[in-house]
């Protein structure tokens, strides 16, 4: 990946949404008498489409290898069904869009500030020049930071309890699948785009190289909840996070404060911090005990409600 093939993506990409826009939706929002929303309906556009590639990239990569080898059959067809709607509003929705342009609003008024107190932190290519010379590099160093900031995001996950009795919607599938990556309280949805993004800021990763990072990490975290035995083996396991690897995670015996396996991407994390687990039985029955039965098997806005409740409930201290 170098400088060239990430610009040619990007134009490709730019190419496609322009034409998708001005061949369908800017006539229909011209005959509507909405051309005031014509910019906002392109940005959605461009995140419905990006959103469309992410799902097809991991069910063509994902769905073969649980036909190959489950760890168990099918038994909850109605479950995945929720986690397949958790997953398109995540990935086609409004939510991460909101984010994207909070955050991108807020980024120059912070800079700005920043700048006039003599504050403004350097990017890592200010730091290290040499980034500034091997897209290739510079987009595994943009990889390996983000990464290390989702492993402490999933371990405060874990350690606020506010914050577990979010996430435990998350943990609560005792079916999972790729599909479950996406299966998040709307407001953990939140703080996590708001810390990946901030951090992706803070950094300075680049506007085409971000889109290319996400689509990397959410192809890992989706295979790392397929339903398929498999391993990367005694050294591979220890390189890159494994649906095995992951499995651990979400073990009955992994929930709040007892999680094991934070990372993402790369084991090395766990590793260093203390919260590898390489021991337990190798692909445990899912769940997070004592959670509400909706939180497990009821729909979209029956979990969503119950997430809210268990987190109101904690910052009650009760």
């Amino acid at each position: 990946m170098d400088a060239f093939s990430t610009e040619s993506f990007t134009t490709a990409w730019a190419a496609v949404t322009g034409w998708l826009f001005e061949t369908l939706v800017q006539p229909a929002f011209y005959a509507l008498g909405l051309m005031d929303w014509a910019e906002d309906a392109y940005d959605w556009l461009d995140f419905g489409l990006f959103g469309l590639l992410g799902i097809a990239v991991v069910y063509l990569v994902c769905r073969p290898l649980e036909a190959w080898r489950p760890v168990e059959p099918v038994a909850d067809r109605r479950a995945i069904r929720t986690d397949m709607v958790y997953t398109f509003l995540a990935r086609l929705g409004l939510l991460p869009l909101i984010a994207f342009v909070l955050l991108a609003s807020l980024q120059s008024r912070w800079e700005g500030w920043l700048t006039e107190t003599g504050l403004l932190p350097p990017t890592l290519e200010e730091i290290f020049p040499p980034l500034r010379h091997s897209a290739l590099l510079a987009f595994a160093v943009y990889v390996v930071v983000l990464d290390f900031g989702e492993y402490w995001r999933h371990r405060a996950q874990h350690g606020f309890r506010w914050w577990w009795a979010l996430h435990a919607i998350h943990h609560a599938q005792r079916q999972m699948t790729f599909w479950t990556d996406d299966r998040n309280h709307i407001l953990d949805d939140v703080l996590a785009a708001l810390w990946f993004g901030g951090i992706a800021l803070l950094i300075g990763v680049p506007p085409g190289q971000f889109p290319l990072i996400l689509l990397l990490l959410r192809l890992a975290e989706s295979l790392s909840h397929a339903n398929v035995r498999l391993d990367y083996g005694r050294i591979g396991e220890r390189l890159v996070v494994s649906p095995r690897f992951h499995r651990l995670h979400h073990g009955v015996l992994s929930a709040g404060a007892m999680g094991k396996n934070y990372a993402v991407l790369l084991p090395v994390w766990d590793w260093i911090f203390g919260t590898a687990d390489w021991n337990r039985a190798a692909y445990p029955r899912t769940g997070a005990p004592g959670t509400d039965e909706a939180m497990a098997t009821g729909g979209w806005l029956r979990q969503q409600w119950a997430g809210f409740r268990r987190m109101a409930l904690a910052l009650a201290g009760r």
